[in-house]
């Protein structure tokens, strides 16, 4: 299943990617659904499979504008 990690910052989006790939994850910057209500425009994208390599790598670092984890339920996105 598809998890998004939404940011408020477009540069702490790519940060968190690249911090992400240095823990051996798949994951792909990509727009931000509607759902999300957030404006920056992308977030960061993984298999449910990475999320506890996703939450190591929001722990590890200081993402500021986090905005939360989303998951994909049938044609939409709906907060963890």
């Amino acid at each position: 299943m598809t998890i998004l990690a939404v940011f408020r910052s477009r540069s702490e989006t790519l940060a968190f990617v690249s911090a992400l790939r240095g823990l051996g994850a798949v994951v792909q910057a990509v727009n931000t659904p509607k759902e999300a209500g957030v404006g920056c425009g992308i977030s960061a994208r993984f298999e449910d499979a990475f999320f506890p390599r996703a939450q190591r790598a929001l722990k590890a670092g200081r993402y500021a504008s986090f905005a939360g984890f989303l998951r994909r339920s049938g044609r939409n996105f709906e907060y963890l």
